[in-house]
């Protein structure tokens, strides 16, 4: 049995290859040429690399061969990586002698599905936020013409063409036609992707669940399910909230313990949860009252933060137990989920 250190790129892969009698050998691979390297591959080996763009389809090229991958979170292996000078070969070696001590950091896979419904999500966040960016443009050109427009109806068929009630000079009528012609553009992309992400979500397992709680809309729903993957993963509701990085800093200090703003680690996309929680907040009494209390003396910002991270917390309950509501604002399960 071998251990293996892979140091992966786009084009190619640094090998180390060390023994448990603590022998190195270090071989380079193009990609193009990954069967050549499948063919050193024996069954018993062991091998990690660190999760990049490209580690699914690597892995899938050589799950087949070896007893077992290790898929390692690159920023927990950078503290460990600081110690030796950063190269292909040593990056190699280090992955190598940690798996031989069994003390790499794993990182989560994504299932296939799993994986191009986040790209999906992630594709139409960054069209949601170039919309927003052309939308700013007009209504700051509006605005310098004294125009008062509501920015938000921008996004719409009939805001985009209600700027066509005012006279333009040919300029500016050609620089509005340009931006207007792009946001029907992004609309159109943003509503396709929508369509695709709802169809297809509802064949993750727990969607029906999210789905039933109100303020997650199939769209949310596939979102959230696409960050979660499998729920068992997280020993507790807390280290789901801490992967979607709403939970404070904290800062020990002698004998003082100063808990800070949320630590903004995880998933950007992730935020999705806050969103949803304004939503729900509307409906459920529960958390309407947890908001309000925490906004009477801490404010409205860390007040929606607090709430957010109690609703990811059923949320982790939802999907653990299986639950599917019939009324949540009043917490009624479906007669099919309760134990009798």
């Amino acid at each position: 049995m071998s251990y293996l250190g892979v140091d992966l790129h786009t084009n190619s892969f640094t090998v180390c290859r060390r023994t448990k009698q603590d022998k190195e050998s270090i071989r380079t691979f193009q990609i193009a040429r990954i069967a050549d390297f499948r063919k050193t591959l024996r069954k018993r080996d062991l091998l990690a690399v660190e999760a990049t763009g490209n580690t699914a389809w690597f892995v899938s090229q050589i799950r087949d061969r070896i007893r077992k991958v290790t898929v390692v979170n690159p920023f927990q292996f950078e503290v460990i990586r600081r110690s030796v000078k950063k190269t292909d070969k040593n990056d190699a070696k280090t992955l190598a002698f940690y798996l031989s001590k069994d003390m790499l950091p794993e990182a989560r896979m994504k299932t296939k599905e799993n994986a191009q419904l986040h790209s999906l999500a992630t594709t139409r966040d960054k069209l949601v936020k170039q919309r927003t960016a052309l939308i700013n443009k007009i209504h700051n050109v509006l605005n310098s013409y004294g125009i008062k427009f509501k920015k938000e109806s921008l996004g719409s068929e009939k805001g985009l063409k209600s700027v066509w009630a005012y006279e333009w000079d040919v300029i500016v009528k050609i620089e509005l036609e340009v931006l207007i012609e792009q946001i029907r553009g992004f609309n159109k992309s943003i509503k396709i992707l929508d369509k695709e992400m709802v169809e297809h979500g509802q064949k993750l397992k727990g969607h029906e669940s999210l789905t039933s709680i109100k303020g997650i809309a199939g769209r949310s729903a596939t979102v959230l399910l696409t960050i979660i993957g499998d729920v068992n993963d997280f020993a507790d509701e807390n280290k789901l909230a801490a992967y979607f990085g709403i939970v404070p800093r904290v800062s020990d200090s002698n004998e003082t313990v100063r808990h800070g703003r949320i630590t903004k680690h995880g998933s950007k996309l992730g935020r999705t949860i806050v969103q949803c929680t304004l939503v729900a907040k509307r409906y459920s009494p529960y958390l309407r009252q947890y908001y309000e209390r925490i906004k009477s003396h801490r404010g409205s910002g860390k007040a929606i933060i607090a709430t957010a991270r109690k609703f990811l917390g059923i949320i982790y309950n939802t999907l653990k137990n299986g639950w599917v509501f019939e009324d949540f604002p009043n917490f009624v399960l479906a007669s099919s989920c309760v134990k009798k």
